[in-house]
């Protein structure tokens, strides 16, 4: 068994999706949408073949995220070594995007960065 995709709806699709193809690498397919109900989506691919669909429709509410409430917390995007870990943490800040936490290596032996993007959502950055 294996995760097929993780959805996450969004305020700003194509933000969204700009983020994820400029920053990580991702393929963007093109928009779907459905004109009777306004719901707009892409899903973005990654070379793992891991896919993450962001979506959007009229009646969205992008509510505060308290970074320890329940839920899922943070995806995390092995960018693959320790060196690529600092230089996108580093381009994500010079970016304005804020830096949460690292890079750094945690107490069970991660390498990685936190950052605060997507509308208030957590991105992990590890090897």
């Amino acid at each position: 068994m294996k995760i097929e995709h993780i959805a996450m709806y969004v305020s700003d699709l194509e933000s969204a999706k700009d983020f994820f193809v400029n920053y990580l690498g991702g393929k963007a397919n093109n928009v779907y949408h459905n004109k009777k109900t306004e719901f707009r989506s892409y899903f973005i691919s990654f070379d793992d073949g891991a896919r993450l669909e962001i979506m959007n429709k009229p009646e969205i509410k992008n509510m505060d995220k308290d970074i320890n409430r329940t839920g899922f917390i943070h995806v995390a995007f092995s960018v693959g070594s320790a060196e690529k870990v600092d230089e996108l943490t580093t381009i994500l800040r010079d970016d304005g995007f804020e830096v949460l936490s690292g890079p750094r290596t945690t107490g069970d032996g991660y390498y990685e960065s936190c950052i605060i993007a997507i509308e208030g959502n957590q991105i992990e950055l590890t090897v």
